[in-house]
């Protein structure tokens, strides 16, 4: 009986945890593709690049077909080694929108990134500041939907959540569930609800007031932030200012990764960065590794077990196959009720539903991203990123 009890407990348990963890993502405001009015605020798109020639001439192609009237497009070429030099140069010579800056050394006390984005920021004229990574391919609506819907929600940052591309096995195994976990710790509702004191950005598309840019310190105040676009949002929502994140699902899509190597080192280097510093993040990242390791190994042992003592007409601790059937069932129940909501996000993401039968493989890579970036904090080796070492240790 005490088998059977702690088996109808952890099906249940399971059932509430995986509901709630599928359902913190919600994305109230969603942007959708408008024409552009007649006339508007000049805006500065900024991208900071080193070492992207696999996606700078894609980036900025796009950007240059945007539909809105008045825009600059300004690229620091953060010290770049690879061909983005001439790609860039190549580009620039076919449009007077597109201003290659060449970045300086890094200073002490600098980041990788807010260095290059402030740099920029001083050569550029709009009235809006729209930061862009080079692996992000916006529509051509993009600038006119973004501005849109800041201008009716009234924000003073907006932020968008960009559709993934997601092409090779690897990708759609792990990333769909990365996704879902970062939603777990950084909630758009509470980040949108001025009251709360949650706050967050994507630095994949930020777009920002540049007078409240100014006001906050911009970049030179989080100079030497590792999560510079986290900040940047804590810094502008702690000042009072409006920050609203969405769904710019339709107006932009990233590809970040392309390999399980090349994800390997961006994601274990990106969960470190977000559980660098805070003791609260680092236990919400170990209860992830957890749970994936619970998902990876726990689930098929459990269903395993019970077809095994009901099939096998075992009677185990004085308890029939009628018991290992029962504990079967719920194994079987659990399982289901996880690839249902996988089956959603996957559908959600374009991607085809199938790989909701991965998870467990998923769930196991994702598990030891998790504890490999909690042991690079621990230890404080930190991570090394283009060629730059950070850093890290719970402060």
């Amino acid at each position: 009986m005490l088998i059977l009890a702690l088996s109808t407990l952890a099906c249940l348990a399971g059932v509430v945890i995986i509901t709630w963890l599928h359902t913190r993502h919600h994305l109230d405001v969603v942007v959708t593709p408008v024409p552009p009015p007649a006339q508007g605020p000049l805006i500065s798109v900024i991208v900071p690049a080193r070492d992207e020639e696999r996606n700078i001439r894609r980036c900025v192609e796009a950007l240059l077909s945007q539909t809105w009237q008045d825009f600059e497009v300004l690229v620091l070429d953060d010290r770049s080694t690879d061909a983005t030099p001439a790609i860039l140069a190549e580009l620039a010579a076919g449009d007077s929108r597109l201003q290659v800056l060449a970045g300086v050394d890094l200073p002490p006390g600098w980041a990788g990134k807010p260095h290059a984005l402030h740099q920029a920021v001083a050569k550029a004229r709009g009235e809006w500041l729209c930061f862009i990574d080079a692996d992000t391919f916006a529509a051509p609506e993009a600038l006119a939907a973004v501005h849109n819907s800041a201008d009716e929600t009234g924000a003073d940052l907006f932020t968008i959540m960009t559709a993934q591309e997601m092409k090779t096995f690897w990708e759609r195994v792990v990333l769909p569930l990365v996704f879902t976990a970062l939603s777990v710790g950084f909630t758009p509702r509470r980040a949108n609800d001025p009251s709360k004191p949650d706050a967050i950005a994507n630095g994949q598309f930020i777009f920002i007031r540049r007078q409240i840019y100014v006001a906050i310190g911009g970049h030179a105040a989080i100079r030497d932030s590792i999560v510079e676009d986290k900040d940047l949002a804590v810094l502008l929502k702690r000042a009072g200012y409006r920050l609203v994140v969405a769904d710019g699902r339709q107006v932009a899509r990233t590809r970040m990764y392309t390999s399980l190597p090349e994800m390997w080192e961006g994601w274990t280097k990106n969960i470190f960065l977000g559980l660098k510093g805070s003791a609260g993040m680092l236990l919400l990242g170990a209860l992830g590794a957890f749970l994936s390791l619970m998902a990876a190994l726990v689930l098929p042992v459990w269903l395993a077990s019970g077809l095994a003592w009901w099939l096998g007409g075992i009677t185990l601790f004085g308890a029939g196959p009628g018991a290992g059937a029962l504990v079967a069932a719920e194994a079987a129940a659990l399982w289901a009720t996880l690839i249902f909501w996988r089956i959603l996000v996957l559908k959600d993401m374009h991607l085809p539903g199938g790989y909701a039968l991965t998870v467990p493989l998923g769930a196991a890579v994702f598990a030891a991203m998790m504890f490999a970036s909690t042991w690079k904090v621990l230890s404080g080796r930190g991570v090394t990123w283009k060629g730059r070492r950070y850093q890290g240790s719970v402060t």
